[in-house]
């Protein structure tokens, strides 16, 4: 899909449909924007009239949808609600952006123009909303059609219409990031969304070196025996019961000085989780294929930090295996030791993402990297705890944390600090070695986070539970049905602000 800007009058855009905005507290004699009062003007004052009998409200995510009957060159209008002016924030631009694409692309629109909605409202400037408007449309419009029939047709063009050629190059240069954000929001998606016979380590492997080739970045590696060479028994001792072979995925960005800091950012990636030994109930099992998320999300933000061209070295890391049960899978009892020289006693074998975690940060320690980001599917108890709009973060250190919450603000990607309480760190010990991997039901997601921890030490270190927001169950503004891309934006934006 190709997104431009162009200077000119929304109502003499020659395509298939438009869309403009209005707020809650619009009233008939201020329409909101002069652009809603000229399309209400060529509509014999529709838009007012509706107002005035609440039939538009002008809530958050509320479409209403007019059809123009030959008076404007566009077919259709869809008025996007903000909701109340003094409220209107950059998601509400981004997520209105994707509600009124969505219904375009559904009354059969392939071309669609769109006001510079938002700008001017509290202060809210114009290039941020232009950078919104893009990742609200890319976003919103992203569907998975790789093994059905799409349903109709697909936009393939928006044009944001400004009414001054001044600013359009500036402009330009906001929609370009932005859609380079949500394509690689998109990247992450797609990756999730296969099916697991598919997406496996291997094929992971190969994206991120598709990606290397495209974006500039370094690109390394590891098979089961560069692993065992190096004594990653943590990640292996996962991968035992599979017949699919693990992966280790190094990509390395060089956008900083030779001695400036190297970020990791690490993704896990369990290409499909049946619990292992102590296998899951069959009753969502099928889900079970996204448990590689993480590693998806860090795939897709190391494109976007390579295609940007940003001030910093970041290196992904992503640990890629299944974890399967058989003859040789491992079980509940038996004793790992992880490349830390750590060893872990294992309880449960569904307890699994933490054990490539381990391994993976204790590799970027080697490597002399900070901070450590990581990023995982961990446990369902975050889940319960948070639900599925806010993700979990846990961090030994308060600078990193608040600057990723910075980040997830600024990218509208919702995440909420969580405690690591030493408290609990007890639960997590072993009789017989020196952590276990899982202690009881309470608290689960603190004492996953304090297990891996264990491995960060004193390193400055965050871990981001994505367990409740990796997939959705319906389509509410920059969110779709199915995969969401957490945290892929907000990953460049911390490396952005760092």
């Amino acid at each position: 899909m190709r997104i431009e800007v162009t200077a000119g009058d929304i109502t003499t855009t020659q395509v298939d449909g438009i869309i403009v905005s209005l707020c809650e507290d619009s009233k008939r004699d201020g329409v909101s924007t002069a652009a809603v009062v000229e399309v209400d003007r060529l509509l014999g004052g529709a838009i007012g009239s509706l107002l005035d009998s609440n039939g538009i409200k002008g809530k958050p995510n509320e479409v209403t949808v007019l059809h123009t009957l030959g008076r404007l060159p566009s077919k259709i209008v869809a008025i996007c609600g903000l909701g109340k002016q003094g409220e209107v924030t950059i998601d509400r631009v981004r997520d209105a952006v994707a509600e009124g694409c969505r219904a375009l692309r559904r009354l059969g629109c392939v071309s669609v123009g769109t006001t510079l909605v938002g700008a001017g409202t509290v202060g809210l400037s114009q290039a941020d909303c232009a950078h919104a408007i893009a990742e609200g449309a890319v976003l919103g419009l992203y569907t998975f059609t790789r093994y059905r029939a799409p349903e109709g047709g697909d936009v393939n063009r928006v044009t944001l219409v400004v009414r001054e050629q001044a600013v359009v190059d500036e402009l330009a240069t906001a929609v370009d990031g932005g859609a380079v954000l949500a394509e690689a929001t998109n990247l992450a998606r797609d990756m999730v969304n296969e099916p697991g016979n598919y997406m496996t380590p291997s094929r992971m492997a190969e994206i991120a070196q598709d990606v290397a080739a495209r974006c500039g970045l370094g690109v390394t590696v590891l098979d089961k025996d560069d692993m065992v060479s190096m004594g990653m028994g943590a990640l292996l001792g996962v991968a035992q019961g599979s017949a699919e072979p693990p992966k280790f995925i190094r990509l390395d960005y060089d956008g900083g000085g030779a001695d400036s800091p190297r970020t990791a950012l690490i993704g896990k990636a369990i290409t499909f989780d049946s619990g292992g030994i102590s296998i899951k109930p069959s009753e969502g099992l099928a889900e079970m294929k996204d448990d590689m998320a993480g590693g998806a999300a860090v795939i897709a933000a190391m494109s976007a930090i390579a295609r940007m061209k940003l001030t910093s070295n970041v290196t992904g890391l992503i640990p890629a295996t299944e974890n399967l049960p058989g003859g040789r899978a491992f079980r509940p009892g038996d004793v790992l030791k992880s490349l830390s020289g750590k060893t872990i006693e294992i309880i449960s074998t569904d307890a699994e993402g933490r054990l490539l975690l381990a391994d993976a940060i204790s590799y970027a320690i080697n490597e002399g990297m900070s901070p450590l980001i990581d990023v995982a599917t961990l446990t369902g108890a975050c889940r319960v705890a948070l639900g599925t709009i806010y993700s979990g973060v846990f961090s030994n250190n308060d600078d990193v944390a608040a600057r990723f919450l910075e980040a997830s603000f600024r990218s509208g990607e919702r995440m909420w600090r969580m405690p690591l309480a030493d408290e609990y760190r007890e639960l997590n010990k072993s009789q017989i070695a020196d952590i276990k991997n899982t202690g009881n039901r309470y608290g689960g997601a603190i004492t996953a986070a304090l297990f891996v921890s264990e491995f960060a030490g004193s390193t400055p270190w965050l871990h981001a539970d994505i367990a409740g927001t990796s997939n959705s169950t319906k389509d509410s503004g920059v969110v779709v049905k199915g995969a969401t891309g957490v945290p892929v934006r907000t990953l460049f934006e911390f490396v952005r602000g760092g």
